[in-house]
């Protein structure tokens, strides 16, 4: 990223607008040096927000930066230094804990207790003190999540607050030293000795209730999508929407995918048994009731992990939930009484309450422009009532570069002589590169029946459970969709029963034609475990199966229907999500 930007101004210099516009600036900086990586993804949004005026003009929507603080990386090298941490922070021997006791043990200087005390008073509202750093939110060594983040709700006792301020200042440079991040910088070649860490002090984005705090919405959003599903493209963009604040999602909670192209066609809730089962049912808030905290050091200690119900007493589902009516058997967008709210985020995005679709297509069209390439962004809406919300993004970093880029890929699939082609699909999702795969699953073509399809799912989950249990992944092939819960359209597996698959082939027949999946919670388990699935149809010339190869391999499982074979060495998967081309070579 090569960009040049006016400098920050001093928060001493140039308080906070009461009601800024979206000229005024929501950063500020204290300390000198470097902002480190996700400093300057705020940098880019706040110019981002400066020169695309049409952020502005959606009725009833105000688009800014939370007020945000960056606290350069001169602070750290000076206090490292002064404090003499460095031997201890670099002892592998020290257990993590030990190191924070060490780093909270240590008296920060009085120029940085003095900023401090100013953030406090630019900020009375619950901050959020991060990790920005200089390793942080780069394209190819992604180091977002790998330090820690602290919450800090707003305290009555002022000196109370700062003193826990100062202790989350001290466990976020701590973090850079803990096990897991020494292990992560040793992998990727870096040299934890030389690291500089910038802080950001930013107000949370949310809204406060009883006792406790959160945004009504927050998100991750991508440029590219390596799942397009139906008429997606690529190139449309991907979001992961969750109630709450947003470390549920990045923890791997329940979120709910949406194309922002396609806001209205959301797969996981196309159906009614998925959306039951594959929809949010808890969410994360920060506990504000608690004013005598001690810093530990999970990051997580004052979050409260609650259900959806919790959320319904505080009033905050009007736009965010459908309610289940078991009598009818359907789901009816919006709050009733009686009945399961399901978050399904209707409001938003099939009623237009907040326009969320449109914010996030124009935000990763202008991110991807303003960085030069794939784009990942963090964000949080708050809601003020009918049509009326704020919607606040937070980070913007590149997106995490996969092993081989879309044109590389491409180059490779098209350069593989037909004779090493297992298998060739125009059709494929999922991207990247896998290397350590020997077994295969198929149905053997020439004897397949659909009649047979739920005794094949049970041999399938079998030879699953065996090969899982040896830690082999493999590659699963057949006709129809996969997962079907109708077994006449395919072979009805569950994904537990295909979870140790890498790549799965739907490899249609001649006299057994079945149109492609179109996703629901199968495709959710893809998306998630990163796992590729090709569609080839030779009757049409669309892609090929090379079973006469597998079937000249020994086997070591045969029935009239399966066969499971190991090839002698591993085979190639090359998965091009964004030109929709896949190959296994042989």
């Amino acid at each position: 990223m090569h960009q040049t930007f006016p400098p920050i101004a001093p928060l001493r210099e140039q308080p906070f607008a009461e009601a800024p516009t979206p000229s005024d600036s929501q950063m500020r900086c204290v300390g000198g040096g470097s902002v480190g990586g996700k400093g300057t993804g705020l940098r880019l949004l706040e110019q981002i927000l400066r020169t695309y005026t049409d952020l502005h003009t959606l009725e009833g929507t105000t688009v800014r930066l939370p007020r945000t603080i960056v606290v350069g990386t001169d602070y750290f090298d000076e206090w490292m230094q002064s404090a003499g941490l460095r031997t201890a922070a670099l002892d592998e021997a020290l257990a993590d804990e030990e190191k924070l006791a060490a780093f909270l043990a240590a008296p920060l200087s009085d120029a940085l207790r003095e900023d401090l005390r100013r953030c406090l008073a630019a900020i009375p509202m619950p901050i959020a003190v991060r990790s920005s750093s200089l390793l942080e939110d780069t394209e190819l060594e992604p180091f977002a999540g790998v330090f820690s983040t602290y919450m800090i709700p707003p305290m009555d006792d002022d000196v109370r607050r700062l003193a826990l301020l100062e202790d989350a200042v001290r466990g976020v440079y701590a973090s850079v030293y803990y096990a897991d991040s020494l292990a992560y910088m040793r992998a990727t070649g870096h040299d934890a000795g030389s690291e500089k860490m910038a802080l950001i002090i930013q107000e949370v984005a949310g809204t406060a209730f009883a006792g406790r705090y959160y945004p009504h919405i927050s998100g991750v959003a991508r440029s590219m999508n390596y799942y397009p599903i139906g008429d997606e493209a690529a190139t449309d963009g991907i979001a992961h929407l969750a109630l709450g604040l947003g470390k549920y999602i990045v923890d791997g909670g329940r979120s709910l995918r949406v194309c922002p192209a396609y806001p209205h066609k959301v797969m996981q809730t196309s159906e009614l048994d998925t959306a039951l089962r594959e929809t949010q049912t808890h969410f994360l808030a920060l506990d504000t009731t608690d004013q005598d905290l001690t810093l530990v050091r999970n990051d997580a200690f004052n979050l409260r992990k609650l259900h959806v119900h919790e959320a319904l007493a505080d009033g905050a589902l009007f736009a965010l939930a459908s309610t289940y009516d078991p009598y009818d058997m359907v789901l009816r967008d919006g709050i009733y009484d009686g009945g399961r709210k399901v978050i399904t985020f209707s409001g938003v995005l099939q009623h237009d309450v907040f326009p969320l679709p449109a914010l996030l297509q124009r935000f990763l069209r202008y991110g991807r422009e303003a960085m030069g390439g794939e784009v990942e962004m963090e964000f949080a809406v708050r809601l003020e009532g009918n049509r009326q919300g704020t919607f606040f993004p937070l980070q913007l970093r590149p997106m995490v570069a996969a092993a081989d880029n879309a044109d590389t890929l491409a180059e490779e699939i098209a350069a593989v002589p037909a004779d090493r082609q297992l298998l060739c699909s125009h059709l494929a999702i999922g991207h990247g590169r896998v290397d350590n795969v020997q077994d295969i699953i198929y149905v053997r073509r020439e004897a397949f029946q659909a009649m047979h399809n739920p005794q094949m799912a049970d041999e399938i989950e079998r030879l699953n459970r065996l090969l899982t249990q040896e830690g082999k992944p493999y590659v699963l092939v057949g006709p129809g969709r996969w997962g079907s819960s109708d077994p006449w359209l395919g072979i009805p597996v569950k994904w537990p029963h295909i979870s140790g698959a890498r790549l799965i082939v739907e490899a249609g027949l001649d006299h057994y034609r079945v149109d492609p999946s179109q996703g629901s919670h199968f495709f959710q388990n893809l998306t998630s475990m990163g796992v590729g699935y090709f569609t080839i149809n030779e009757y049409a010339n669309d892609g090929h199966f090379r079973q006469e190869w597998l079937d000249a391999l020994p086997a070591l499982h045969e029935s009239a229907h399966i066969r499971h074979v190991r090839c002698p060495q591993p085979l190639t998967i090359l998965m091009d999500g964004v030109h929709r081309k896949g190959v296994v070579i042989c």
